[in-house]
């Protein structure tokens, strides 16, 4: 176990999470601001690479497991990415759809950037969020997240949203 919510826990995530993820990963309307939903290849390498970063890097998509039934509903962790040829660290999630709507997104998200300040000692982190998607635009504003510029990640129009540790520590 990485993290502990009231209702979540998140942990690294095997090989033995590749149905219940790719019922999240597969889903048009979850995947809607991506290229396309992930098959059940997509979706193992999805949870492969995650499996390399827990390792190379000590963080990750972390899955993210709903304690009512221990089940694996999404994913939430912290990532690596450049964004202007500056190294940042991105708070990324996916919630399956029929449990949208519950604050289980912004529960995880709150706890990743915790972990991120408390743990990591990170001065920043960032959400990348394509303009449309209203309700992850939603999550990065109630983790007290800010819009801070409009930029162009993998050809496409792309929200870069922060939190700076100085402004997290004021709260």
């Amino acid at each position: 176990m990485i993290l502990e919510t009231k209702r979540l826990i998140l942990r690294e995530m095997n090989l033995n999470d590749l149905d219940n993820l790719f019922k999240v990963l597969s889903d048009p309307e979850t995947m809607k601001f991506y290229p396309k939903p992930c098959d059940l290849f997509m979706t193992q390498a999805w949870i492969e690479r995650n499996i390399q970063r827990y390792t190379q890097q000590g963080i990750g998509l972390w899955g993210l497991i709903l304690k009512e039934n221990n089940q694996l509903i999404g994913d939430c962790g912290l990532v690596r990415q450049k964004i202007d040829h500056v190294a940042e660290i991105e708070i990324g999630y996916h919630v399956r759809r029929d449990l949208w709507g519950r604050g289980l997104a912004t529960e995880a998200v709150q706890a990743c950037r915790d972990y991120g300040f408390k743990q990591l000692g990170c001065n920043k982190l960032i959400c990348l969020i394509r303009p449309g998607n209203i309700a992850s635009r939603r999550v990065a504003e109630k983790s007290g997240m800010r819009l801070i510029k409009q930029i162009q990640w993998h050809n496409q129009p792309t929200s870069v949203y922060e939190i700076e540790r100085s402004s997290f520590l004021a709260q």
